[in-house]
């Protein structure tokens, strides 16, 4: 099918899109709107009412004991961590142990946003990076255990684009060294393992709600977990240590959630396996459309209703294909197809990183090789039959004219 015509544009570009076909569309309606405007007229705007009702909400539909909403992903993941080590705090206390002085050490992947790190350090600690498996893109469980020592506060899984990473083995590994399980589920509402949402597994389940996720607030996060402890502690750290007001009984941040993000939420819980559903056809039909080109490779993906599928990624072979993962991905926006590279780099070869750890290239080449050559076309709920043959169509046509 033609899929747009050939009047030239400024740059030598002789497609015009017929439409833009975003990589995300946030949810709205008509209940968000309504009730942002009684949140305008009540004038409490912070941690009122429909933060309450959005974590009540959200316990309901994970089945778990406690939420707490946060501003942010990474203020859920830094929260985690934080409780963490006032829990550790207080059992050395009760054990007649001496803090250590050596930082704590959080075991994590390369092949993340940096966030996934970024929380670790505010936290005092240093992330300990091990390498990925080529087929999930998830953390490698088979070098855990190396890795881990007494200074190890915790494993931290990322469930990379909605997949789950293999929590049996790596519950396991907890476990036996009792090191608790920080999962980083900012991409994974929704997602399951086993029979089980994402939510109740680990020991703290950090997700994120930035306006591109498939539970979006416009900006926030929460933080789920079964330990009543780590929940009390959690939110105390959100609220700046206050046990009640003006009683600051531990160091704390404003990681508050505002009323308007949990407005905006609230309306969305009942409707998340709905949307996801719709993701997983979308996927469904994108993967069956281009695995049979020979030049891409998808993340292996043993039950596709566990996958939360926040976004659809491909590895690109640019040799079998004639053209660069960065290429295609150009000639795709162009052409009206908003792709993306989520990840260009590893976070360990970051700059930031590389100068603060001295990380190098070589460290870590299974999330490097993938980080070359992965990226992501639109899979949201929004998109309609039309927009998925055009992304299909559009990919085999820029193929074959690089073929030809």
């Amino acid at each position: 099918m033609p899929l747009a015509n050939s009047t030239p544009r400024e740059g030598g570009s002789n497609y015009i899109p017929r439409r833009l076909i975003k990589i995300a569309l946030p949810y709205m309606s008509e209940e968000i709107k309504q009730n942002i405007l009684s949140i305008l007229d009540s004038k409490q705007f912070v941690q009122g009412k429909f933060v309450a009702r959005f974590e009540q909400s959200l316990s309901a539909y994970l089945h778990s004991k406690h939420v707490i909403a946060v501003n942010s992903g990474t203020a859920a993941l830094h929260v985690a961590f934080e409780s963490l080590k006032m829990a550790k705090a207080e059992k050395g206390q009760e054990d007649g142990n001496t803090t250590s002085k050596v930082s704590p050490e959080v075991i994590t992947t390369p092949l993340s946003f940096a966030a996934t790190a970024n929380s670790a350090i505010h936290a005092g600690c240093r992330p300990v990076f091990v390498d990925v498996e080529g087929e999930t893109f998830n953390i490698d469980p088979s070098l855990i255990e190396e890795r881990i020592n007494e200074n190890t506060l915790a494993i931290e899984p990322v469930d990379a684009y909605g997949l789950v990473a293999n929590l049996e083995r790596i519950l396991e590994i907890s476990r036996r060294r009792k090191v608790p399980v920080v999962e980083d589920a900012a991409e994974s509402i929704g997602a399951s393992y086993r029979g089980s949402k994402v939510g109740t597994i680990s020991t703290m389940t950090c997700f994120s709600t930035y306006a591109t996720k498939n539970l979006h607030t416009g900006e926030g996060g929460f933080i789920s977990t079964e330990d009543d402890a780590l929940a009390e502690y959690s939110r105390l750290i959100r609220n700046q240590g206050q046990l009640s007001r003006y009683n600051h009984v531990s160091l704390g941040y404003n990681y508050r959630m505002l009323e308007f993000c949990a407005a905006i939420g609230l309306d969305q819980v009942n409707k998340i396996d709905e949307l996801n559903s719709r993701r997983r056809k979308n996927a469904s039909f994108l993967r069956t459309s281009l695995e049979d080109l020979g030049c891409f490779s998808f993340q292996k993906v043993n039950d596709p209703e566990e996958h939360s599928w926040y976004m659809f990624s491909a590895l690109l072979d640019e040799k079998t294909a004639g053209i660069t993962r960065d290429k295609l991905v150009l000639l795709l926006k162009e052409r009206g197809i908003e792709a993306d590279v989520a990840w260009p780099l590893p976070i360990h070869l970051q700059p930031y990183y590389r100068k603060k750890f001295g990380f190098k290239e070589g460290d870590f080449p299974i999330a490097e090789a993938i980080a070359k050559c992965v990226f992501q076309v639109p899979v949201h709920p929004y998109l309609l039959a039309e927009d998925l043959e055009i992304i299909v169509e559009t990919i085999k046509e820029i193929l074959k004219d690089r073929a030809q």
